[in-house]
């Protein structure tokens, strides 16, 4: 199971490479190993386990007519769990511009948002083509909003071709058809039939036909042409904006998870567990759900593998929590100084 913001700290000897496994949420050395234990003598574990390997839950909101079931879909598909209740983040998705009503209603879930600016492939001709407007229109709703917007071609994402369908995209590349309008698309003379035409549109609409059309002419092939739509789509930026929106919530829990399992060693003089709160791959999967909340809010991480950089990292980021912080970052900071420590000793 992918779930959005799955992040942990899959370091490798002597360096820093946090990165979003692609099956599941949480730490997995570190919940493997408390699952185990849990197992074998303690299930008072079970519960931190499960909190720990839970799913980041996303709920898609909008108003009708802007593709709120096309960009839920997108995101089941890429394994993101979307849910209609109990979400930890919400998805505000726009086709032009976010009205009053949209942004009340996010303000009064007190969640994280993320606003998709969907229909992207609609948003006008200019330099650089409709994909380069709606980058241009986000970035200027982020401004005005606050909130992380990102441009999406939807319909894009999650595409299945029939084998009629791809037999006419190919016809279309050796026969061009009239693409300056749905209407002139269909109804032009050609030999692609109407009914698969109009079908095409309701799969690709222009714009994914027009590049469907101009990726087969280029050589590629019917299994190249779904990652490249995908691609076009811009749902894995959308992902990526999830995964940074969660961060702060699986930072809190994880930690939350270390003070229980502190309480249950204590209570149960289980030196296993204890020592399991003082492993590197513990220490490290903190470190690296801190870098995640301090990246998602727009601070750079030093990740070089060197003595050097390690002794760099800890000294700035120690430096850094003692500084007009939030106590969120004070703390990050602290665990990305801890980290940083401990790939040092590491290396010597």
């Amino acid at each position: 199971m992918l779930a959005v913001g799955a992040a942990g700290c899959h370091h490798r000897r002597g360096g820093l490479d946090t990165r979003r496994p692609t099956d599941r949420e949480g730490h997995p050395i570190f919940v493997d190993a408390l699952r185990q234990i849990a197992q074998d003598r303690d299930p008072r574990l079970m519960p931190i386990v499960r909190r720990l390997a839970a799913p980041t839950r996303v709920a898609v909101h909008g108003r009708p007519g802007v593709g709120v079931r096309t960009v839920a879909k997108a995101l089941g598909g890429a394994g993101v769990t979307v849910v209609s209740a109990g979400a930890d983040v919400d998805v505000l998705v726009i086709a032009e511009a976010p009205k009053r009503e949209d942004l009340a209603m996010v303000d009064a879930s007190r969640r994280p948002a993320v606003v998709v600016l969907n229909k992207a492939d609609l948003s006008g001709y200019g330099p650089g083509g409709p994909l380069a407007a709606a980058h241009h229109r986000a970035a200027h709703h982020r401004a005005v909003t606050g909130l992380p917007t990102v441009p999406m071609a939807a319909l894009l994402a999650d595409v299945a071709l029939a084998d009629d369908l791809l037999a006419a995209l190919h016809t279309l590349v050796t026969e061009p058809a009239d693409l300056s309008s749905t209407d002139g698309f269909v109804r032009c003379p050609h030999p692609v039939p109407s009914d698969v035409r109009a079908r095409l549109l309701d799969a690709l609409d222009r714009f994914g036909i027009a590049h469907a059309v101009l990726t087969l002419s280029r050589g590629a092939t019917a299994a190249d042409l779904v990652p490249h739509l995908r691609q076009l789509s811009n749902l894995d930026r959308v992902v990526d904006n999830l995964h940074a929106a969660a961060a702060p919530q699986r930072y809190e829990r994880l930690r939350t998870a270390i003070a229980d399992v502190h309480a249950i060693a204590a209570q149960s003089r289980d030196r296993r567990l204890a020592d399991l709160l003082t492993t590197d791959d513990t220490v490290l999967a903190v470190m690296g759900a801190a870098v995640d909340v301090v990246e998602a809010a727009g601070a750079h991480v030093d990740r070089g593998d060197s003595p050097s950089a390690h002794l760099r990292r800890a000294t700035h980021w120690r430096r850094y929590g003692r500084g007009p912080v939030t106590a969120l970052h004070r703390a990050c900071a602290a665990d990305i100084s801890r980290g940083s420590l401990r790939l040092l000793g590491r290396t010597r």
